[in-house]
């Protein structure tokens, strides 16, 4: 039994050999099954520019109008004091506008982390 069990640790049967396959066969169930029958907790993490000079752009589709709209994620940091819905519109545009030029912003929405403070913000916009 010694010599089984460190024949499968060491890996030393053929390939093609009975032993061989179920080590094959285990490694491939352990792989697929894993991962529905244990919790990593792994879960997306919100993906936030990491620099103020970025802002991350994601396509979202065209208007019936045939504009191009796009979801600009820009930095709270880089809005300044923006409170207001207007001075809120007004910082977008100005962080957005030198990355895509002339802009209309369709509406916006806070992102919000773990702890529920507003980290950045997306804004859908229509170029």
């Amino acid at each position: 039994m010694g010599k089984l069990l460190k024949s499968y640790v060491f890996w030393t049967y053929d390939r093609g050999s009975l032993h061989y396959d179920v080590m094959v066969t285990a490694i491939l169930i352990f792989m697929f099954g894993a991962p529905r029958l244990m919790n990593f907790k792994d879960k997306p993490v919100e993906t936030v520019a990491l620099h103020s000079s970025e802002v991350l752009v994601k396509e979202a589709g065209t208007t019936s109008a045939g504009s191009s709209r796009f979801v600009y994620q820009v930095r709270a940091e880089d809005l300044g004091n923006a409170k207001s819905d207007t001075e809120l519109r007004v910082a977008i545009l100005r962080v957005v506008e030198p990355v895509s030029g002339e802009v209309t912003v369709e509406k916006y929405e806070p992102v919000r982390n773990a702890t529920g403070d507003i980290i950045a913000y997306n804004a859908w916009v229509l170029r």
